[in-house]
């Protein structure tokens, strides 16, 4: 197994995705293949020891954060990520990580890999810490506007990667609303919630609120990406808010600066929970392929992280357990077609509703999603 990391997308690309590779290489074991500008690439490797766990291949172009994905893949043949996906599609590689341009990394995954069938909408699923583990949310923000069928895909979807990759038996999983009673919510929410209570197999506990999510309620929380992305952005908010007043708190005073050195293996361990880091990247689930997206931000721990994380759906095969979950329920369609998605316009995480096909694209392509 290989995993082909984009080493150009990222705010401080290439020097924290090589430093992330090489420790998921070096302490993990995990073969990686950068791409993207050998040089660069090599003058970040020679601070480290050979590894031969570590390949370079060679990309010309990078696509920007501020990029139209759609107009850039198209236009960038050689651009790292584009390069990273046909290393998969050649099986030189089994998953592709990127912390770049998540609109272009979604747009890669769908146009080379397509969709796994029965899935109309790949979605962005992301573990979010609670008092007593993880959850998973799932959509947190590549698709704005879903119908119910999307959200069963999506619950679905949430279950087998709960199953395979968290080892949850029979995950709990819960349709985030504004009220646990199931007429709470808008038209969408409520005929959801009515599907899944009728649906066989899968755990659904009911509608969960909020500040359920980090309480641990449910296993899997099913959501649109709009919801899912404004619950991601506020949790971060949060969570650099409570550490930095905290922070502030103890410099206050001597008496609080030596509590706080008695009780910091604690402070630590709190701290890492709500790190970003230690999570990684969040998986497209969905696509007919393993693909991880990280933060732009992410440091070398988030890299090796995510790279883990790719490794762990490669290895439990989550793409094929999907599949199979829905070939099982009947939901997998004949005729589905595999070989590209339209693409939506995405601005940073999310994508807009308005979606925009290909130009210059077989019909197949423009016209499918």
């Amino acid at each position: 197994m290989k995993i082909a990391v984009d080493a150009m997308g990222g705010d401080y690309a290439p020097a924290q995705v090589v430093e992330g590779a090489v420790e998921a290489a070096s302490v993990d074991h995990i073969p990686v293949i950068l791409v993207g500008d050998e040089k660069a690439i090599k003058q970040e490797l020679a601070r480290y020891p050979t590894n031969s766990r570590v390949e370079i291949r060679h990309a010309s172009e990078v696509v920007g954060m501020d990029e139209y994905p759609a107009t850039a893949i198209r236009r960038k043949v050689d651009s790292s990520i584009v390069v990273a996906a046909n290393l998969v599609l050649a099986g030189e590689a089994q998953a592709i990580v990127s912390v770049g341009n998540t609109g272009a990394a979604m747009a890669v995954a769908l146009l080379k890999f397509g969709r796994i069938q029965g899935i109309d909408r790949p979605a962005i699923c992301v573990l979010l810490p609670t008092i007593n583990g993880k959850a998973i949310l799932i959509d947190a923000g590549a698709n704005v506007d879903c119908s119910v069928e999307n959200l069963i895909q999506f619950a679905i979807m949430g279950k087998e990667y709960a199953e395979q990759v968290l080892k949850l038996p029979n995950p709990r999983i819960g349709l985030l609303s504004i009220g646990e009673e199931p007429t709470k919510g808008n038209e969408v929410t409520k005929a959801t919630n009515a599907r899944l209570r009728a649906t066989a197999g899968l755990n659904f506990i009911g509608n969960v609120e909020g500040k359920d999510i980090f309480r641990g309620v449910a296993d899997v929380v099913v959501c649109d990406g709009f919801d899912g992305n404004m619950v991601l952005k506020v949790s971060e908010g949060m969570a650099e808010f409570v550490l930095t007043s905290l922070k502030q708190e103890i410099e206050r005073g001597i008496v609080s600066k030596i509590g706080a050195l008695l009780a910091m293996p604690a402070l630590k361990r709190a701290k890492s929970k709500l790190d970003y880091a230690e999570y990684g990247g969040a998986p497209l689930l969905g696509v007919n392929g393993v693909c991880v997206i990280g933060h732009g931000r992410s440091n070398g721990r988030a890299i090796r992280n995510a790279i883990r994380a790719a490794a762990k759906a490669v290895e439990n095969n989550v793409v094929g357990c999907i599949s199979t979950a829905l070939q099982q329920r009947g939901l997998a369609r004949r005729g589905d077609d595999q070989s590209g998605a339209r693409i939506q316009h995405c601005e940073q995480a999310e994508f807009c509703a308005e979606e925009t096909a290909l130009p210059n694209q077989p019909p197949n392509v423009r016209d499918n999603y």
